[in-house]
């Protein structure tokens, strides 16, 4: 196994890594197909700018602006190659987000640009999936500064379970997967009312449910 170190947020720090992942691929690597997994991101909760503009910013660096840089130089390789693309979206890319406006809009961006750049790759040897998972037991709540409770039991998915799922889509060829028969409830739902009306049900659902169970 090998690892490479990169801070997303730094589109240099990116170009190295890509250069080092090159190398790698052509002198080390069977000449294959690659799959390229964009998981990478973070998410913060409150009104905005809070906890600071600084890190919203970072944000929109990591969630969004990483993953078109790293598809974009690791294209041409794949192309030549074979192989796929996965983009880690959310649920919460299928409505607006109050109290997490900026994570919901770059998960939005990830969903479409996936979906997008899918249609743009069909003849080609590579295809893109959009994997949207909903609440999963990770690291992720407490990095964006809520405590343990904010995970609601009934709704969780293990890591495992999306990972599971994510494959199978990729392997049926298909370009989009929400994860739990319980998201994709949801997402239907959020997807059949009007965008005001589903930020104003979103806001007041992560007011409550998520707000409340901030760490201190």
């Amino acid at each position: 196994m090998n690892h490479f170190t990169c801070d997303l947020s730094h589109p240099d720090e990116i170009d190295r890594t890509v250069r080092e992942l090159e190398t790698f691929l052509d002198q080390a690597a069977d000449a294959g197909p690659i799959l390229l997994i964009n998981n990478s991101g973070f998410g913060a909760f409150g009104r905005f700018p809070a906890p600071q503009l600084e890190n919203e910013l970072a944000m929109i660096d990591v969630n969004v602006r990483a993953v078109v840089q790293l598809t974009g130089r690791l294209l041409p390789l794949l192309l030549s190659r074979g192989g796929a693309i996965m983009n880690i979206a959310s649920v919460m890319a299928f409505q607006p987000t109050p109290f997490s406006a900026t994570y919901g809009a770059s998960k939005a961006f990830v969903l479409h640009w996936t979906l997008a750049l899918h249609e743009e790759l069909r003849g080609s040897k590579v295809r893109a999936l959009a994997v949207c998972p909903g609440t999963t037991t990770t690291e992720f709540f407490r990095t964006a500064g809520l405590g343990d409770k904010a995970i609601l039991p009934a709704l969780a998915m293990s890591t495992d379970e999306v990972v599971t799922l994510a494959l199978k889509a990729l392997a049926a060829g298909r370009s989009q997967i929400v994860t739990g028969w319980k998201n994709k409830v949801y997402t239907f739902a959020a997807s059949k009312i009007s965008k005001p009306l589903a930020a104003r049900i979103s806001g007041r659902v992560l007011q409550r449910f998520r707000l409340g169970k901030a760490s201190s």
